[in-house]
């Protein structure tokens, strides 16, 4: 089996023990993730080899960072060491009405100051059959977005799959450029786009046709085929759109599905109710993870892959930290309808 590459940073993520607030605080739990190795963690979960290309300092941190990734199995032979630091982000766990908060501390990190050239994308993708990267690896720096690119040329170039989660995060983008000025250029050469409604509008000012497409604390799955549909015509290389759907009944209360968009059908999956959320970081990751896992597994069952994704998604939301450890055999129980947890003895 053919691998798949992920592209982006590695953070250090520190969390107040439980749901302290940051000024409750006396000591900080240490995780290491990030969009992009959190998908090569589910997929290796899955048993799909996988290699995760970063640039780590050379420095006990960065080493810490790199352990992470080979304990779950990841491939690390094309990360770079160099730069400053590792960048740090901060979570604060909401709980009921009280929301999560991030604080990001990730300027001058090793990836921000990457630079073209400094990868062999063509040998990265010798034994590749798909790569993966996420609107936050652009929106870090101009180097890290050139690097970005370098890579899905070259994937287009030796006919790997190339999927993208737009990700549209408005702290990021500080280093003089606007999304919709980088991000066009990049999912120009992408065949499987994720995004929601506010990615479709930050980075390509694609809006939907409902004015309102919640319904109170429930999402009309039916008002985002407009989005798919233009997302598409914008970027007619991409076979597939997706989209999640997260009702927010509360911080602990969350509704999860999504729907599929292969320019003929448009696909939904069914509706959990995820009422006791244990972390729900990482969630759009553990999607993205389930779902290549399934479009690669599946072949051409779309709705078997989308139903896949949203279930090891749903599962994730039990699970403390960015990335999802859940096996196989669980995501297919509940996929079967068995959301029970009952004790395995």
């Amino acid at each position: 089996m053919k691998k798949v590459v992920t592209f982006g940073e590695i953070m250090l993520r520190l969390s107040p023990p439980g749901f302290q607030r940051f000024s409750q605080a006396n000591s900080f739990d240490v995780i290491y993730g990030g969009g992009e190795s959190n998908v090569a963690v589910s997929l290796a979960n899955y048993g799909i080899p996988t290699e995760f290309v970063t640039r780590l300092p050379d420095n006990d941190i960065g080493d810490c960072a790199l352990m992470e990734m080979r304990k779950r199995n990841v491939g690390t032979s094309h990360i770079l060491r160099g730069g400053e630091r590792l960048g740090i982000y901060f979570l604060e766990t909401g709980a009921v009405s009280r929301g999560s908060k991030v604080v990001y501390d990730r300027s001058h990190s090793s990836i921000s100051t990457i630079e073209k050239g400094t990868i062999d994308w063509e040998k990265v993708f010798a034994d590749a059959e798909w790569f993966h990267w996420t609107g936050i690896t652009p929106a870090l720096s101009q180097g890290a977005a050139d690097v970005c690119l370098e890579a899905i040329k070259a994937a287009n170039k030796l006919g790997v799959t190339v999927s993208t989660d737009l990700n549209y995060r408005a702290k990021l983008w500080k280093y003089g450029k606007n999304p919709d000025e980088v991000m066009p250029a990049l999912v120009e050469g992408c065949d499987v786009i994720l995004g929601n409604e506010e990615d479709a509008e930050k980075h390509f000012h694609i809006h939907p046709d409902s004015v309102d497409i919640t319904h109170g604390e429930t999402m009309d799955a039916q008002a985002y085929l407009s989005v798919c549909k233009k997302l598409k015509e914008r970027f007619p290389r991409a076979k597939r759109i997706i989209t999640t759907l997260r009702g927010s009944i509360s911080a602990s209360h969350n509704s999860w599905a999504g729907v599929l968009y292969n320019g003929e059908e448009f696909l939904e999956s069914r509706t959990y109710q995820i009422t006791h959320i244990v972390d729900r970081v990482g969630g759009g990751d553990s999607f993205m993870g389930g779902l290549i896992y399934g479009l690669l597994t599946y072949k051409d069952d779309d709705q078997k892959a989308l139903d896949f994704a949203v279930a090891a998604s749903c599962l994730k939301h039990t699970i403390i930290g960015d990335a999802n450890l859940v096996t196989i055999e669980e995501v297919e129980k509940l996929m079967g309808g068995d959301a029970s947890g009952r004790v395995a003895r």
